[in-house]
Order: structure tokens, then C-alpha cells, then sequence
């Protein structure tokens, strides 16, 4: 009488996105995120997100890149750029200068967008797969060289 009833066609849970690396606020950086996992933006980043998963730029955060690729992007800072995923969503502190393609777009009021937006049953993000960790983490690369010390 009370049984929930039974289905073989349940579809699996989704994906849960968290953030599971930050470049704080007065960082910055200038290089490549690429990898699986959620990246939370609160400095300056300039350069290619590539990224299975979430991108999160914070009120603070201010990214300048070609286009932004990732599964779920949420803005609440600045981005200028264009930005492909699969969903997006901007904060009524954000702003977005650039174009848009996505499969679901959300705003709130005092959000700000410069661009076009064109909507997809499904987006191609061009990620890569290859050469991805399998665990949920976010591989950062810098373009700035590394030195080491010598021993003397």
C-alpha cells in the first residue's frame, strides 16, 4: 500500500559539482586550467579553462580568456571572453563580455551580459580527454618558468 514503486528506467543521480581548488583573491595567474573537478575564482586569471566540471568566478574574481569550457560555469565576478558549457549561470554581480553558447542559461536581475547568446539542445565543449586524471581534481599549469635554486 505505502511501497514506492519500483522502475528499471530510473535515470542515474546526477553529477555533483563542488569546487575542489581555488586561486584566492590578490592572486594572480596566467597559464592553463584543464583536468576534472571545480575550480573557484576569486583573483586574476588570464589565459584557457578547459574543464570537466565547475568553474566558479567570485565577486572578486576577474578571468580574461578566448572561451571559457566547462561542464557548469557560475559568474558572479568578470569574465571576458566567451563562454561554452552547459550550463551558466550569472550572479546579479556579474558580468560577462563576450558570446555564449549553452544548453541552459540563468540570470538574476542586475546581472550583466554583452554578447550573444545561442542555446543548444547539446553543446560540444571540445574537451579533451586525454591525458585527465580519473579522480575528481583540477590540473593547473603555469606558463611561467621555474627555477631552482643550486646548492653551492
Amino acid at each position: 500500500m505505502f511501497k514506492r514503486p519500483t522502475s528499471t528506467n530510473q535515470a542515474a543521480p546526477a553529477q555533483i559539482e563542488r569546487v575542489t581548488s581555488v586561486l584566492g583573491e590578490g592572486i594572480s595567474w596566467h597559464g592553463r586550467i584543464s583536468g576534472r573537478g571545480g575550480v573557484r575564482i576569486e583573483g586574476i586569471f588570464e589565459g584557457e579553462i578547459a574543464l570537466h566540471g565547475l568553474v566558479v568566478v567570485g565577486e572578486s574574481g576577474k578571468v580574461t580568456c578566448e572561451n571559457v569550457r566547462a561542464n557548469s560555469v557560475i559568474v558572479a565576478g568578470a569574465v571576458h571572453g566567451s563562454i561554452t558549457a552547459d550550463k551558466l549561470e550569472i550572479r546579479s554581480t556579474g558580468r560577462v563580455w563576450g558570446n555564449v553558447i549553452v544548453s541552459a542559461f540563468s540570470t538574476e536581475e542586475g546581472a550583466f551580459l554583452r554578447g550573444q547568446v545561442t542555446m543548444e539542445d547539446q553543446v560540444d565543449l571540445q574537451l579533451e580527454d586525454e591525458g585527465i586524471p580519473e579522480e575528481n581534481s583540477a590540473e593547473v599549469e603555469s606558463s611561467t618558468d621555474e627555477t631552482q635554486a643550486e646548492d653551492e
